[in-house]
């Protein structure tokens, strides 16, 4: 009986079917295989192990059922056990497959229907597979596309032969598409999801503008100039900062072109935002000062371990420097990767006056002294009774109408304050019923001791049972770090491994003392 039947018409459909979906023959001709595999199954038995394979050359197809020869048959319908499969192929062994060909099927309008169901979902996963392959690796390019189609304000963009998306939110504001509209779109993620790769493009990314400058100016596409850093407020306005590898080269100049050419042309594409070119600074207080250009800044003082930064502008400057609803400071901000904080000069003159009467005051108080040698204390450069304290003694004499009998006298004042002051917490500390087995972790001063006991955390168990992060909440990030509370509180559980390894020592000492036991009764 023949088994097979030829259909060169299968490798012409196929043939046609991956030029037009830009896929590989051969994955068309597999999903065709499992077209007929299926079909196959729901007449000969979906239990039973059919498989169908297509001649690539003459387009012969073949049905056969598959068994598996096993020891112990746990399914009836793909298996069959060793001893008798080898009454039917002698040399077969354990493992390996006895092949049975079947007729060949002839399709009816049911089973014509569901193998085209299963070609097109296949050829579907395949042309999925291909985008995704073809795009993964794109991230990060502009590509343009034609608008296809909207859905809910979101537009769904024709690149090459492939589908992305466009969201609403990725749009700058107040521009709108119309399908068959032309646009322009920086890709920034491809995911291979379970309903195919999804493409997501954005006209708003930071990104988006780099690229663009990256295509008009050819110093920035041949790395001459580099763009170090993008913010930007889509629509509204934007800052870029850039340096040049060759001193010859302006790197503003080049971004603006000749009467401002080059920098237009992107200004055109994103809606007219405007954009501030400034050169980049490795000196962060520089830097700090060109992005915030158009304003001019009287001072800059820095707070590196906070992450911010104090800027000090003339009165006049003040509204340039924070720009409309604080979109120059913001945007500087984003560019410089620091927190910047504006202040007028009458500003910020009123405060260092606030500070100076707050230092002087404290010197007052603590050293009983008067408001000039306060003040020339503060005006030296001290700002805690402890820094006078530990001073070198010798730099003191130094100081304006201070003799050595004058010093000798502020130092042991400031020592005894803050003798007087550590009595004084250490008394509070045992008021509120902070033990001394936190006081034995010397890992506290007697402030933190008083704070941890104000929060409840009293006794060594109150602080093992906190988590590193907890600790730094309590006593402030200032005082502490999370690495130094996790180490601190590792050794406030120290005790806690020392009380189960005690009873684990008694046990293994039990039989000893038990056998000795058994052998005085013996005696």
């Amino acid at each position: 009986m023949d088994t097979s039947v030829a259909r060169p018409e299968l490798l012409l459909v196929a043939d046609a079917v991956a030029r037009e979906k830009l896929i590989d023959r051969e994955e068309v001709l597999e999903a065709m295989e499992q077209a007929i595999q299926k079909a196959g199954r729901a007449k000969y038995g979906h239990e039973k192990d059919i498989r169908a394979t297509i001649d690539r050359r003459t387009g012969e197809v073949r049905l056969s059922r598959w068994t598996e020869a096993v020891e112990a048959v746990e399914n009836e319908e793909t298996q069959i056990p060793l001893h008798i499969a080898r009454k039917f192929k002698p040399e077969i062994q354990l493992g390996e497959h006895l092949i049975d060909p079947l007729p060949p099927i002839d399709f009816g309008r049911i089973s014509a229907q569901t193998a085209k169901q299963v070609i097109v979902q296949r050829v579907r996963e395949y042309e999925r597979k291909r985008q995704y392959d073809e795009f993964k690796d794109r991230v990060g390019e502009i590509v343009n596309g034609t608008v296809k189609r909207t859905e809910y304000g979101n537009l769904m963009v024709e690149i090459g032969s492939a589908e992305a998306l466009l969201r609403r939110d990725e749009l700058i504001p107040r521009e709108t598409f119309r399908n068959s509209d032309r646009v322009r779109a920086y890709i920034y993620d491809v995911r291979d999801e379970p309903r195919g790769p999804q493409i997501f493009l954005s006209r708003t990314h930071p990104a988006f503008l780099a690229k663009l400058f990256a295509q008009e100016v050819p110093e920035i596409y041949d790395g001459i100039i580099e763009i170090k850093a993008v913010a930007r407020d889509p629509g509204s306005r934007a800052k870029m900062a850039v340096i040049s590898r060759d001193a010859s080269i302006d790197p503003v100049g080049a971004c603006v072109g000749m009467r401002g050419s080059r920098v237009q042309a992107i200004v055109a594409e994103l809606q007219g935002e405007k954009i501030d070119i400034i050169p980049w600074s490795p000196q962060a207080a520089t830097f700090v000062v060109n992005a915030l250009a158009p304003a001019e800044v009287s001072k800059v003082v820095m707070d590196e371990e906070a992450g911010r930064v104090e800027v000090v502008v003339p009165d006049d400057q003040l509204s340039l420097a924070i720009g409309r609803r604080g979109q120059n400071v913001r945007l500087a901000s984003q560019l410089t990767r620091w927190d910047i904080d504006i202040l007028t000069e009458a500003e910020e003159s009123e405060r260092r006056q606030e500070e100076f009467r707050r230092r002087t005051a404290l010197f007052v108080e603590a050293l009983d002294v008067d408001d000039v040698i306060a003040g020339l204390l503060v005006t030296e450069g001290f700002d805690t009774i402890e820094e006078l304290a530990y001073a070198d003694q010798d730099e003191l004499v130094g100081i304006e109408g201070f003799d050595e009998s004058v010093v000798e006298e502020l130092v042991r004042r400031a020592e005894t304050y803050l003798t007087r002051k550590e009595e004084e917490l250490d008394e509070k500390r045992i008021a509120l019923g902070v033990t001394d087995d936190i006081v034995a972790l010397n890992a506290f001063t007697n402030q933190m001791l008083v704070t941890l006991g104000e929060k409840g955390v009293k006794t060594l168990d109150d602080l093992a049972d906190l988590a590193g992060d907890e600790l730094v909440e309590i006593l402030g990030a200032e005082a502490i770090d999370e690495d130094a509370a996790n180490e601190i509180i590792m050794l406030a559980r120290a005790h806690w491994f020392e009380d189960e390894a005690a009873p684990a020592e008694a046990v293994a000492e039990a039989p000893a003392e038990e056998v000795s036991s058994e052998h005085d009764t013996h005696q």
